[in-house]
């Protein structure tokens, strides 16, 4: 729960793949210039482009199951004629916005700045802020998700476009231009609201491609993803971002599109047109004929929702009893995120593209718990709230403690008390707390330690995700959910993803095209990371033009 204040050449390709889907097409490409802060080094062969698609929430074992079963199915042929790798991870926390910033950096949290989409920094000055003299008290939350839209009831965020959903495709490839930035935190240097990019650390995949004259686009799900820009703000330069808590038609008042998985579906396919328009040589409008991105992708909401929503649209979400088969709707799901990439492959073969494209298939995050019989929903307001009373009556005339909480399957705390004394009050606060919340069937289900299994405070949080000193972003407390814990004031969902749990970060990797070898299974464990590198090499650049690459010395995905 969120409370205001992530081909041709044998060689070039096997090396990688990691937590996303990649089609590494061959085709030509145009673009403009671009600059990444990197000069370039090489430039990268004509022909070699590469499609990063994200199944969000899917599984390591989804894949297992769903080839058993479908054995002619998109992914069963694409398993069947490449490498997988059944040991990879995502990176923490198992969330989108720093799943997808792993991916296209080679880089951590503590790396990229980038610890959640709802977060905190005590470094910047809350949005609104339009004075900043020099002694003015920082911290602010920073919140790049649907809430910073110029209206996130629009699926075009604000655009004004006259025939939503229809004319969706019609929107900008710039989304910056969506944002409000009276709702974005003040960069007190500036006295300016920071852009999504602008918060970014570190050089992205995108920015090496734009170094190097390479064409680049993306499609996701909020405008906020201008973040994979990269700190030049010019990365990507076609990135369609329709609005996905939007409110969706012939829903009740309110209801988005993740609130019923056949809109989820109907979301998906609209960004679905937008990869095959690009495939075909198009910006993703259809409007204007640019050549084949070198870099392009998409995420996938549909299987996530199935996995996340109790019922919809009359099938049980979730998995059944056993924890892997799917239920009705996410192997529904499932069907359909299937039937899109083989629409994608019958593309490719359209183009004349078969012979020189590679597809990586992965996902930002998994989901948890898997198993219904494990979950356990947690209203965790009360929670904080009491660990703010107890912080206020030992300190009178303090005010909260808790200054920005991010709870789904894990529980990241900011605290305004930076010290290590307040950090430890809050740990043994919340070690203490019992109570009663629901399970599966909304019955009554009792917790102990606030759900948690194991907590690090102070600088034990800042040692866990690898923080330098006076990292202004790192969380003060970083609680390690028990199995099946699930942080919400409701009953609408039934798994969530953010936590270290294994079913949140344990991801496909799947990797199938030209010089890749057929019908492997690699054992060696590894990171969504490794993807960035990964890329940079099928594209014949040196990921060293990476900065996290360079800095954490990620390496690509082992033959």
């Amino acid at each position: 729960m969120h409370r205001p204040s992530i081909l041709s050449v044998r060689a070039a390709l096997a090396a990688g793949v990691a937590s996303l889907l990649f089609l590494s097409s061959a085709c030509a490409s145009s673009g403009g210039s671009g600059n990444a802060g990197v000069p370039p080094t090489s430039t990268a062969p004509t022909g070699r482009h590469v499609l990063l698609i994200s199944v969000d929430g899917l599984h390591q074992s989804d894949l297992a199951w769903y080839v058993a079963h479908r054995p002619r199915s998109a992914l069963a042929a694409l398993t069947q004629s490449g490498t997988e790798y059944p040991q990879a991870s995502t990176s923490f926390p198992s969330d989108s916005f720093p799943g997808t910033v792993a991916q296209v950096t080679g880089g951590h949290p503590a790396t990229t700045g980038v610890y959640y989409d709802n977060s905190y920094s005590r470094a910047l000055l809350p949005a609104g802020t339009t004075s900043c003299p020099a002694n003015a008290p920082t911290g602010a939350d920073v919140e790049f998700d649907e809430t910073i839209d110029r209206n996130p009831k629009a699926l075009d965020a604000g655009q004004g476009l006259s025939k939503l959903p229809d004319d969706v495709l019609q929107m900008t490839g710039q989304p910056q231009g969506l944002i409000d930035p009276a709702k974005l935190p003040v960069d007190p240097k500036t006295c300016r609201p920071m852009l999504p990019h602008q918060y970014m650390q570190v050089n992205t995949i995108f920015e090496v491609a734009r170094a190097h004259n390479l064409r680049t686009a993306w499609s996701d799900k909020h405008a906020a993803y201008d973040i994979l820009n990269g700190p030049s703000g010019t990365g990507v330069q076609d990135l369609f971002t329709p609005e996905i808590n939007s409110e969706a038609p012939a829903l009740p008042a309110g209801g988005d599109w993740t609130t019923d998985n056949l809109k989820t579906q109907e979301y998906d396919g609209r960004k679905v047109q937008a990869v095959v328009n690009e495939l075909d040589g198009y910006d993703h409008s259809r409007a204007t004929k640019v050549g084949v991105p070198a870099i392009f992708g998409i995420n996938f909401q549909s299987v996530s929702t199935a996995e996340k929503l109790p019922t919809s649209d009359g099938q049980a979400g979730g998995y059944g009893p056993d924890g892997v088969t799917p239920g009705p709707l996410l192997s529904n799901a499932l069907d359909f995120v299937d039937g899109q990439l083989a629409t994608f492959t019958r593309e490719i073969d359209a183009q004349q593209l078969t012979g020189s494209t590679t597809i990586i298939l992965s996902s930002k995050h998994g989901q948890s718990p898997m198993n219904p019989a494990a979950l356990t929903r947690i209203d965790d307001t009360p929670i904080l709230d009491g660990l703010n009373a107890a912080w206020a009556a030992a300190h009178p005339g303090a005010g909260k403690l808790v200054v920005h909480s991010t709870d789904d399957d894990g529980m990241l705390l900011w605290l305004a008390d930076h010290s290590q004394a307040a950090a430890d009050f809050a740990r043994t606060f919340l070690l203490a707390q019992s109570g009663s919340g629901n399970d599966i069937s909304d019955k009554a289900r009792q917790f102990s330690s606030a759900g948690l299994s194991e907590i690090e405070a102070g600088q034990a949080a800042a040692t866990y995700f690898h923080a330098t000193p006076g990292d202004a972003r790192v969380p003060d407390i970083v609680g390690i959910a028990q199995n099946g814990t699930v942080y919400t004031g409701g009953k609408s969902k039934i798994a969530e993803h953010g936590g270290t749990d294994a079913q949140s970060r344990n991801v496909p990797i799947l990797i199938s095209g030209p010089g890749v070898e057929r019908g492997r299974s690699n054992p060696a464990p590894v990171e969504t990371t490794q993807i960035a590198p990964t890329v940079l090499t099928a594209l014949g650049l040196d990921p060293g033009e990476l900065q996290a690459v360079d800095r954490e010395h990620t390496s690509s995905l082992p033959r």
